[in-house]
């Protein structure tokens, strides 16, 4: 098995592509060794010293590390720990633990607004969270304010501490969702 790294914009997280598979849906995003135990890969991960975020896209692994650690130290021993974990056969998920959709809220919207928070999520669907993958992250659907028509998105992935995000998702997201959705007249990040 070969596993491709990648830089990402964000210098503290690589992409590793397994050359396989990873998820057939959704995502996966652990942001501590408590969130990784539902993941065998996951905490395997974070018990590299080092190591303080684990996010699975369709095809790639994303792990974030503290500013305190060298990639070139870091490295060899997640490539060692993806590529054991790919080769043993071994579930990605430990149980009945679920790899998260591609939204994450839960507030029901009906009439005019569930029309506006479909196009929104279909745009994010069809044209923005691909382009952000190609650099290692996701961008989440949380929620939309029909009174001040502001979106809010969860970052994840590469994206979650990127210092070029505020500017992907302002002069990028914003801009689109505005152009093709006229009822968005603003988009902010959620923690």
């Amino acid at each position: 098995m070969f596993i491709q790294t990648e830089a990402t914009p964000n210098p503290e997280v690589l992409k590793f592509l397994p050359g396989r598979e990873v998820l057939t849906e959704g995502s996966g995003d652990f942001r501590d060794a408590e969130a990784a135990a539902a993941s065998p890969l996951a905490a395997e991960l974070f018990g590299i010293d080092g190591v303080v975020r684990v996010f699975y896209g369709p095809d790639f692994v994303t792990v974030g590390k503290d500013p305190d650690h060298d990639w070139s130290h870091l490295k060899a021993p997640i490539l060692a720990a993806i590529m054991d974990h790919f080769t043993s056969g071994a579930p990605l998920f430990a149980g009945e633990a679920a790899q998260g959709g591609g939204h994450d809220e839960d507030t029901v919207y009906e009439g005019e607004t569930a029309q506006v928070v479909a196009e929104i999520k279909d745009l994010l669907d069809t044209r923005i969270r691909p382009a952000v993958a190609q650099d290692g992250g996701d961008i989440v659907f949380n929620r939309f304010d029909a009174d001040t028509g502001v979106v809010w998105l969860h970052m994840r992935g590469a994206c979650s501490g990127c210092p070029s995000s505020s500017a992907t998702l302002k002069a990028g997201v914003e801009n689109m969702l505005k152009h093709y959705v006229p009822e968005v007249t603003r988009v902010e990040q959620t923690l």
